[in-house]
């Protein structure tokens, strides 16, 4: 200290304070009215830049009227070095959240637009944010005078052991990363996977993708799992699909009533159903004499996965209605088995003295 502290010193430091105090209140208070209007546009990348700029410029403004404070004030060059370090590693600090924050707001608004990566992939945004926390880290240590070389050294041989002691873990990362950037799986699919299990995917996290069944039970799989089993994907490349439904009518059916009959319930459930595709041209397809029926195949178009059981019981109840209308007989499955009377008869044994051995003939019937 090169003299000693008087009043001024302590009025000006104290005004300089009190202005940092003050701009971070009017801009904390500006930045609430702006966020705001930003909630009523339709890009909500402005929402996540005016709140990340709600918490860096009030804190820059405080680090500023801290530094400038500290610099009317007679201090010597250790402690204002001192001084100026926190107030950087503050500010920096400060900066790195609201860059976090910025990114990751930004990334999740780019899945959000793009159809072709899953809309609330937290996977991206949370290896986003921990990448930039961590630089953040490291540059608030190379400000303050801490050599980071060693470190990212000893990091890099760290990484290594930890990488092999995490295998399952980071194989659940990559294959996460994987699917989303194959693109094979999108947040609201409908998927079935050979081991059983089927839902809409409602997330893909770091370790792990979840699973709403039709039950509305959550089923979390496993990302590496996901990776290497089979999987079907109701929703790819098109949400539409078409199911089939087996019927079958009696041989003494008229085979050109049976088809018109069915072409018009077809056609009346899907221009009535919800769920249904309007535009499906009706198919009947006959392909088989079974051993009680004529059998054929009959194709609806449904718009998504999950539709399919209620368009399939209204398409069974109206096709059963109308077939009984029509007289067209669904006969059920007979097996005419005949019984005929015959006899088994024990054959006589001669033994070595003549003497015949044997029971009486039996008939069985």
């Amino acid at each position: 200290m090169t003299r000693g502290l008087t009043l001024d010193d302590f009025v000006l430091a104290g005004i300089a304070v009190a202005a940092g105090l003050l701009v971070a209140f009017l801009s904390r208070t500006v930045l609430r009215w702006l966020a705001k209007h930003a909630k009523r546009t339709k890009w909500s990348g402005d929402d996540v830049v005016v709140d990340a700029l709600r918490t860096v410029v009030p804190w820059a403004a405080i680090a500023a009227g801290g530094a400038a404070g500290a610099a009317v004030l007679p201090l010597t060059r250790a402690v204002q070095h001192t001084v100026n370090q926190s107030l950087t590693v503050l500010l920096i600090f400060a900066v790195t959240v609201s860059a976090a924050r910025v990114i990751a707001g930004l990334v999740q608004t780019v899945t959000h637009a793009r159809s072709g990566v899953a809309g609330s992939a937290t996977i991206f945004v949370n290896i986003t944010r921990v990448l930039v926390l961590a630089l953040g880290f490291l540059v608030a240590l190379q400000s303050i005078g801490v050599s980071i070389a060693p470190m990212l050294t000893a990091l890099g041989v760290g990484g290594l052991a930890v990488a092999l002691a995490l295998q399952d873990t980071l194989a659940n990362l990559f294959a996460g990363i994987h699917i989303l950037a194959s693109k094979t799986v999108q947040r609201g699919d409908y998927i079935r996977l050979s081991s059983g299990e089927e839902g809409y995917v409602e997330d893909i996290n770091w370790r792990q993708t979840t699973v709403r069944a039709l039950s509305n039970n959550l089923v979390v799989i496993p990302n590496g799992q996901l990776a290497k089993t089979n999987m079907t994907n109701f929703m790819r490349p098109e949400q539409m699909l078409t199911i089939l439904v087996q019927v079958g009518v009696a041989y003494d059916s008229d085979l050109e009533q049976v088809e018109r009959v069915t072409t018009e319930v077809v056609t009346e459930v899907m221009t009535e159903i919800t769920g249904a595709v309007p535009d499906h041209e009706p198919a009947v397809r006959f392909h088989t004499f079974g051993d009680s029926r004529i059998g054929f195949t009959v194709i609806l178009g449904v718009g998504e996965f999950s539709d399919q059981y209620r368009i399939k019981h209204e398409f069974i109840k109206r096709l059963h209605r109308r077939y009984r209308d029509e007289g067209i007989r669904i006969p059920a499955p007979t097996r005419t088995v005949a019984l005929q009377q015959g006899a088994v008869v024990i054959p006589q044994q001669r033994t070595g003295d003549g003497i015949v051995q044997g029971g009486p003939p039996n008939a069985l019937h």
